[in-house]
This record gives C-alpha cells, sequence and structure tokens, in this order.
C-alpha cells in the first residue's frame, strides 16, 4: 500500500472542497445572513488540512487499485468531516454526530436530515447542504477523475474503486478515463441547468429552483421547505418527476441519446425493466389508495402516488405527502422499493436494477437446470452473455447488502430504536433514500435518534453509497500487505 500517494490524492481532493466551501459566500451576501465568515472559515480549515496532505506526502507517481480503495474511502469520510464545519461553526447544529450525520447524508446523497426546522436555517447553509449533494451524486472521486492530471497521478484505479460493481456491461465512453469523467460531468451539468429554468417558470424562485434541482438530479433528497416538495404545486413536482427519472437513468445512456442515438434507451433491457417496475408500483399504490378511500379525487392519488413512488424507487428522498400515513400495504410496497434503487451508472443509491435483472434470471436458471439438467443456459444481458464471474459478484454483493441492512437494524434497535423505524431507517440509509418510516417518515427526521443510531447510520450511508464492498475491502489484514 503506498499510503503517501493515497493520502497526496486525499488532500488534493480536499483543496477541491475547499473551493466549493466558498460558493454559498454570494447567498450569504445576498441574503444578508451572516453566515460569509463561517464559509471562509472553513474553506480555510479544509485548505489547510488538504494543502498539507498534499505537499506532505506524495509517493510514486503510480496509483494502483489498491490505493484507489483507499482514496475513495478515505476522501468521502473527509468530505463528510470537512463538510460539517459550516453546521458547527454556524451554531445551527452543536452536536458534531448531528452535524456529521447531516455532512455524511449531503455527500452520500441519502437525503436523511436532524434538522426539525428547515426553513428557519440561514439560506447559504442550506444551500451548502443542496451543494453537497449535488457534488456527491456523480461522485466526487468521478470529479477528482477529470482533475487527476493535475496532480500528476492517473485516475483509472479511481474511477473503477468509485464504481465497483456498477454495472457487468458498461462501456466506457472514451479511450481516456478522464475525458470520459468530463464527459459525465457535462451531462450532469446539463441536467441540472435544464432542470433549474423549468422549475423557475413555476412556482419556485431562483433559490428554491437550484437547491431542489442540485437534489433531485442528485438523488438526493434535501429540501428548503418543511413540507418538502408538498410545499409547491403540481407544476414543480411534474418537473422533479423528470429530473429523477434522469438522474436514476444510466448516464452514459444519456450521453448516447445526446450523440442522437436515442434508441439506446429503450434497447437498455436494465431500463425497461426500471420503467416496468416503476409503473406497476405507481399503479399498485394508487389502486390501493383508491381502494382505502386515501384521497377523495383520483387524479390527486395518481399526482402523489406518481411523485413518492418516483422519490422512494429514484432513492431521492423527496416527498410531497406523508406516505407514512398510507395503508400498510403501500408503505410495504415503498419499503420493498427502496432495497430496488435505480440503474446502474446512475446518481441512484440500492441494489441497482440490473442486479436485480441478474438475480431474478440466475435464479429461472436454476429451477429450469432442476427439470432439465442437461440443457445448457446461457444468461445474457442487452444480447451479450453474461460471465459466471459477473454472477458471482452480484450474489456477494447482495448477500453483503442484505446483511448490512440486518446489522445495522440490530445495532438501532440495541439503542432502544423501535423495529420498524430501525429497520426502514436502515434500509433508506443503505440505499440512500433518506426518509424511512416510524419515527424517521417522510415528514419525520432523524434528531430523536440516540448518537450512537446516527454515527451507524453514517457509516451505513457510506457503505451503501460506495457500493459496500470498496469500504469493507479494507478491514481485511491481506488488503494492506505487499
Amino acid at each position: 500500500m503506498n499510503y503517501r500517494l493515497a493520502l497526496h490524492v486525499v488532500g488534493g481532493l480536499l483543496l477541491f472542497l475547499a473551493a466549493m466551501l466558498v460558493t454559498p459566500l454570494p447567498f450569504a451576501l445576498w441574503f444578508g445572513d451572516g453566515q460569509w465568515l463561517i464559509f471562509v472559515l472553513s474553506s480555510a480549515i479544509t485548505a489547510g488540512a488538504g494543502l498539507t496532505l498534499y505537499r506532505r506526502f506524495r509517493g510514486p507517481d503510480q496509483l494502483t487499485l489498491r490505493e484507489g480503495f483507499a482514496v475513495v474511502t478515505f476522501a468521502w469520510l473527509s468530505f463528510g468531516l470537512f463538510g460539517s464545519l459550516p453546521y458547527l461553526l454556524s451554531g445551527s447544529l452543536l452536536n458534531p454526530a448531528d452535524a456529521f450525520f447531516e455532512s455524511m447524508s449531503g455527500f452520500t446523497t441519502c437525503g436523511a436530515s436532524v434538522y426539525t426546522n428547515v426553513e428557519a436555517q440561514p439560506k447559504s447553509l442550506l444551500y451548502w447542504r443542496a451543494l453537497t449533494q449535488w457534488i456527491g451524486g456523480m461522485g466526487v472521486i468521478v470529479l477528482g477523475v477529470a482533475v487527476l492530471p493535475l496532480l500528476g497521478v492517473g485516475g483509472m484505479h479511481l474511477f473503477e474503486a468509485e464504481a465497483a460493481g456498477l454495472s457487468p456491461s458498461a462501456d466506457r465512453l472514451t479511450p481516456r478515463i478522464q475525458d470520459t469523467a468530463r464527459l459525465l460531468w457535462g451531462v450532469y451539468a446539463l441536467i441540472t441547468v435544464v432542470g433549474i429554468a423549468l422549475l423557475m417558470l413555476g412556482d419556485m424562485n431562483f433559490f428554491d429552483a437550484i437547491c431542489h434541482t442540485f437534489a433531485a438530479v442528485a438523488s438526493g433528497g434535501f429540501s428548503t421547505r418543511n413540507a418538502s416538495v408538498g410545499a409547491f404545486g403540481t407544476y414543480s413536482q411534474l418537473v422533479l418527476i423528470l429530473i429523477m427519472l434522469m438522474g436514476t437513468i444510466n448516464f452514459s445512456l444519456h450521453y448516447f441519446a445526446l450523440r442522437g442515438q436515442v434508441r439506446r434507451y429503450w434497447e437498455s433491457i436494465e431500463l425497461r425493466w426500471y420503467l416496468y417496475l416503476w409503473l406497476g408500483v405507481i399503479l399498485a399504490v394508487w389502486l390501493a389508495n383508491a381502494w382505502h378511500g386515501q384521497y377523495d379525487h383520483w387524479l390527486l392519488n395518481l399526482r402523489d402516488s406518481t411523485f413518492n413512488v418516483t422519490s422512494v424507487m429514484t432513492t431521492t428522498g423527496f416527498a410531497s405527502a406523508d406516505y407514512g400515513r398510507w395503508p400498510v400495504v403501500t408503505s410495504c410496497l415503498l419499503f420493498l422499493t427502496m432495497f430496488v434503487g435505480g440503474c446502474a451508472g446512475s446518481t441512484s443509491g440500492g441494489l441497482k436494477q440490473i442486479r436485480l435483472v441478474l438475480l431474478l434470471r440466475h435464479a429461472v436458471h436454476q429451477l429450469t437446470r432442476l427439470i432439465h439438467p442437461r440443457q445448457v443456459l446461457v444468461l445474457k444481458i442487452d444480447g451479450r452473455a453474461v460471465p459466471q464471474a459477473v454472477i458471482q459478484d452480484v450474489l456477494g454483493f447482495a448477500v453483503l447488502f442484505l446483511g448490512v441492512f440486518l446489522v445495522s437494524t440490530l445495532l438501532l434497535t440495541a439503542v432502544d430504536v423501535d423495529l420498524v423505524t430501525a429497520s426502514s431507517a436502515s434500509v433508506a440509509c443503505l440505499s440512500t433514500v433518506g426518509p424511512g418510516f416510524g419515527k424517521a417518515g417522510p415528514m419525520d427526521n432523524y434528531a430523536t435518534m440516540p448518537s450512537f443510531a446516527k454515527l451507524v447510520l453514517c457509516v451505513v450511508m457510506l457503505l451503501g453509497r460506495l457500493e459496500v464492498s470498496t469500504v469493507l475491502v479494507l478491514f481485511f489484514l491481506r488488503f494492506w500487505r505487499k
């Protein structure tokens, strides 16, 4: 393990974070909320730490996959730690565990919050919350890959560590990984700009539009209102549905569509399955609400069902209604869809749709082999055979994913968190959905949880955002040996 080079790269990424900490200054000055000095101090502290690591540690310019895993994990932890400075220095959150939780929730695009009154917070701080999600949406490491040539090291292994296991059939868009990262960020920025413009045509001002677009395209979920998206009208909700869906689709498909290859959307079996599941869950929730008389008008029921199902399935975490008060069957449906998440190569979390497709097809093949033991079956995705090693990786990931969920639920119940809250909060943080059920419901928050539970969920957020194995591999002694 080349510790010096790993710390050197983390230092460079912290310098990027220091630059981002300055961006809330215009909002602090425009709204006159008195927080400009807080962001200057936060940026200075972060820059000092980053510059120290960047200049003090430097090894041979050869970044291997092993250092890549270490850099990814330590960079996310560092971003969560230094990103919490504005919350602490402003006095908005006095408990360090709360500040770290809010920061980690932002960078992992989880959207779980400890704020009980969001609207009472300074505007510049709310912008910072939204910005942390936008940065984390595409991944700070992917952005780091785009600028790593400035650091004097290659970025391929960082990209592999960040996107480990995302898609068994992923295509590199360009021969050079730096160019690929820049292209992805270009698509990401384009969707963001269009989203802000569309929201401003409705009942959102520029500030609300930029914060909600940042959260929607990043599959985050932080809102500037206590009622979340329920504070806005139907037009804004429809636009946010579109942005959330764009954020949960594989970004390489957006890239190809911009080049005129729109057919790639429908050719993707993963996207087709995702849309089928999305429409099916919306229909089921809508019918369940109608059957139990939850709404007086079917159109209002359809709007709320569509928005909240989309928010959960894209792992965004916005809410236009308190779906925790809906019939129990709808809560069960939403709870199960939290596990699935969005598509590979997107900003969403969860198991990912492509893994679900592989698991289901593998299960069908296993049953078929019981009936026809000698039949040769080849599992294919998008017309290409899936290697057995990929299937084993998916099975292993599913086991680890469910294992983290069970351990997290057990740890939360150990500190007297009720089972509904503990289980839903665990999967909501692991899949980076944000709101769960019970005391962590869509109109509640995580403020009442013990500090130990919040720190456990911070680890769960990190595991979910970095695909579990990227972090867990660091706990093996063999990983650190030469």
